[in-house]
């Protein structure tokens, strides 16, 4: 299992009108985690995009158990279960406050895309090496 931490303070502009995390931006979270999940591996989408492969969302669903207020620090875990063999990847995410008291579950599907080809690909190998010693320890 690979797993990364990153941590982001909710901005005013990203609250609704009783100062909650909007609903809306929990997706935008879960994407700064995986960004920042695979730059802690060494890599990053900006590579993935200059070898011509771009990961849409293909699948989002999210669940909600506390608000995300204005000004908290939130931490953004973000978990790969098991090592993707195909087209695509799922991202597990959960949102903790400084209390450490989980506020959200989601899971993210993307797809590995030629957009030149316009279809689907296998992940990249550089990825796969990048991810593999991390599933490898399950194995054992």
């Amino acid at each position: 299992m690979f797993s990364a931490s990153t941590q982001i303070r909710v901005r005013y502009g990203e609250t609704d009108q009783m100062g909650y995390l909007y609903y809306g931006n929990y997706a935008l979270y879960y994407e700064v985690g995986r960004a920042e999940a695979i730059r802690q591996l060494g890599f990053s989408y900006r590579q993935l995009e200059e070898m011509g492969v771009m990961m849409p969302v293909v699948e989002l669903n999210a669940r909600y158990y506390r608000p995300a207020l204005y000004d908290d620090l939130i931490t953004v875990k973000t978990t790969l279960q098991e090592l993707p063999s195909g087209k695509v990847i799922q991202f597990h995410s959960e949102l903790y406050n400084d209390a450490g008291q989980l506020l959200n579950k989601g899971v993210t599907t993307l797809a590995f895309y030629d957009p030149k080809e316009k279809k689907s690909v296998n992940m990249p190998q550089v990825l796969h090496d990048c991810l593999a010693p991390y599933f490898q320890k399950n194995e054992q």
